[in-house]
């Protein structure tokens, strides 16, 4: 008897440019996640339109350096994206938001998540960031985020909407990465 193939694991990598098809791919995941109960700043019925309007409006943000888009692909393309939001105050250099942390129904429970999470924060390093906050309202997110070292700030009861409408908690996190800058020799 011959073992099945083992599925390869998903590909994870930073979109430098975002063409048209990035933009369709990233739509069909933001639609299956709000439809799914996902809120992620959009209500339902989530129009095809709105997605694909949302994604390009990113994609501007890639192009103009204010966004870094990383995404995770499978066989059948991609499965899960995750921002870094690099454009900060003047007085926040050091500072990004992680946003709209994404993956598809059909890949979830595969470690997609903390890839994305893990390659978000490597990437954050590279741009010489050193705090990293984010916003959740899933019990299920808060879980991955504590289980890889992110703090737990707090909740703010009734912050946001479901995309059916009904309130929700937002559980507030962030997370500090090693400052790698070398540090000047002192004699």
């Amino acid at each position: 008897m011959t073992k099945p193939a083992a599925t390869p694991a998903p590909r994870i990598r930073v979109l430098s440019s975002v063409d048209d098809a990035h933009v369709r791919q990233l739509a069909d995941v933001l639609v299956d996640c709000v439809e799914g109960g996902a809120s992620v700043s959009f209500m339902l019925p989530l129009t095809r339109e709105r997605a694909l309007a949302f994604w390009r409006h990113v994609a501007e943000g890639v192009a103009g350096g204010e966004r870094a888009l990383l995404v995770a692909e499978d066989a059948q393309g991609i499965v899960g994206t995750v921002q870094l939001v690099l454009a900060q105050p003047e007085n926040q250099p050091h500072r990004a938001e992680v946003s709209k942390m994404l993956v598809h129904r059909r890949a979830r429970r595969q470690g997609i998540g903390a890839l994305l999470m893990q390659a978000a924060e490597q990437l954050a390093l590279e741009y010489g960031k050193t705090l990293l906050v984010l916003d959740t309202s899933s019990a299920e997110a808060e879980r991955l985020y504590a289980r890889l070292g992110w703090m737990r700030v707090g909740v703010v009861p009734g912050y946001a909407l479901l995309p059916g409408g009904e309130p929700c908690d937002t559980t507030y996190f962030y997370r500090t990465l090693p400052d790698q800058r070398v540090a000047p020799q002192v004699r």
